[in-house]
């Protein structure tokens, strides 16, 4: 359908004038939104007051944790569950594992990952979709729990103390700028070779090469990881655990204890292209070239949430990605869209479903965190969640977040839970031939 367009005529901003100011609500939510800003206009406290941060299922945890101006939050989220282990087995008051350390071999990775996909799509046109896709972000800050585990059993975790944070860790715009520079033109000179005919081993060759200069440059800007370190644990009761010249990988195996390949990623996509109780991946999403694919199970949320509260009750938290964006409430530490009361401000209704807005691109997983608790009303169903999250203590309530079920159904796309919290049927539901979904599809973006 073919139409002239139109445009906003000085009769129709007249008539749009005239009916703002003859409403006296509008004029009272303008001066409230432009002297204290939208969120704290649109704050209701009397919604925030009936989810108060008491829970009935609530794990302990360390100090808070804080990414600073850096995309990690898949990295701390995830190794805020680690932890949560290790202090629990050895009654810790607090623990930290280093996410410097994994920061730098997700960027050598991805590194890697990056100039293999353009090998692969050499014979893509420079400004086609799927080549302009790749080429984006290559070095983003963001990832997913199966890149973090490629990574885990590759490369193991060591202790904060063993690899403290770099400042380009905490804040990565400029050394993301550079590196992700360099990559690019190592990415042309590929192309440009691989079109000239050159063989793949020369290919591969200068490859390397562009890797041994990306390693270079991670080793100044963060820092060598170490190879090897030594253990000291201190409990509450002052009893030590102690190891000398133990690896990443020996620490994590012996000290976490995770079983990785136990983990399963289950998403809520209520989408018609995504059918419930099939197997997804996503086209050059990784980071670990020779790891294992990313791997979803799409699932109602309702049997999401059976999972989520069996692993709480057996004392383990859950990692999880939503849309922090939506109707969170950062100072009070609240998810939920009667705090968050925009619609009230704006006197507007925003009547997207969830699958509408996947649809249209409204929202999407952008932020990992952590599922400490959950509080079940006399029915039995969850009313309330507790969330850990790594924006520092001064965020929230002293870092931690109450988000209502209303904001869970809404706003969580994915978990991570181990596979003997899921029922007999839906475990059998994983072995099935993974469905790709194209790069660009909102279960490709990365938490961050």
């Amino acid at each position: 359908m073919k139409t002239k367009s139109k445009g906003i005529s000085a009769k129709q901003l007249g008539k749009m004038s005239e009916a703002f100011n003859a409403d006296r609500a509008n004029l009272v939510a303008a001066r409230a939104a432009s002297k204290n800003g939208i969120m704290e206009a649109a704050t209701d406290l009397s919604a925030v007051s009936k989810l108060p941060f008491t829970f009935n299922i609530d794990l302990k945890q360390g100090k808070i944790t804080d990414q600073k101006a850096s995309g990690r939050c898949w990295i701390f989220s995830a190794l805020n569950t680690f932890r949560f282990e290790i202090m629990k087995k050895y009654k810790l008051d607090t623990f930290e594992l280093s996410q410097n350390y994994m920061f730098f071999y997700d960027k050598l990775e991805k590194a890697n990952y990056y100039l293999e996909s353009v090998i692969k799509t050499a014979d893509e046109p420079i400004d086609g979709r799927l080549f302009k896709f790749i080429n984006a972000d290559p070095l983003c800050d963001g990832g997913q729990w199966d890149m973090l585990s490629n990574l885990v059993e590759k490369y193991g975790v060591v202790p904060k103390y063993a690899y403290p944070d770099a400042k380009a860790a905490e804040a990565s715009r400029w050394f993301d700028m550079y590196l992700t520079g360099k990559l690019r033109e190592d990415a042309m000179n590929l192309r440009d070779s691989i079109k000239a005919g050159k063989k793949a081993e020369d290919i591969q060759t200068m490859k390397e090469g562009f890797i041994s200069e990306i390693y270079r440059m991670l080793c100044i800007s963060l820092g060598e990881p170490p190879k090897k370190f030594d253990l000291i644990l201190k409990d509450k009761d002052d009893k030590i655990t102690q190891e000398f010249g133990i690896t990443p990988q020996e620490f994590f195996k012996k000290y976490v204890g995770i079983k990785l390949a136990d983990c399963v990623s289950l998403i809520n996509a209520p989408t018609k292209d995504k059918p419930y109780g099939k197997m997804y991946t996503v086209k050059f999403l990784g980071n670990v070239a020779e790891g294992e694919p990313i791997r979803y199970l799409n699932l109602e949320m309702e049997k999401i949430k059976k999972a989520v509260i069996k692993q709480l009750k057996d004392g383990h938290p859950v990692w999880f990605g939503s849309d922090c964006r939506m109707f969170g409430v950062r100072k009070e530490g609240v998810f939920d869209k009667k705090s968050a009361a925009f619609e009230d401000l704006f006197n507007v209704k925003f009547g997207f479903t969830k699958a509408q807005a996947l649809d249209y691109g409204d929202s999407a997983m952008n932020h990992a965190m952590v599922i400490l608790g959950v509080n079940l009303d006399e029915k039995g169903k969850p009313d309330r969640w507790r969330i850990e999250n790594s924006w520092g203590k001064d965020s929230g309530h002293d870092g931690y977040y109450v988000a209502s079920d209303e904001w869970f159904d809404d706003y969580v796309y994915q978990v991570v839970v181990n596979k003997k919290y899921l029922d007999s049927t839906t475990k059998k539901l994983l072995d099935q031939k993974l469905r790709e979904l194209e790069p660009w599809d909102p279960f490709g973006t990365l938490a961050d």
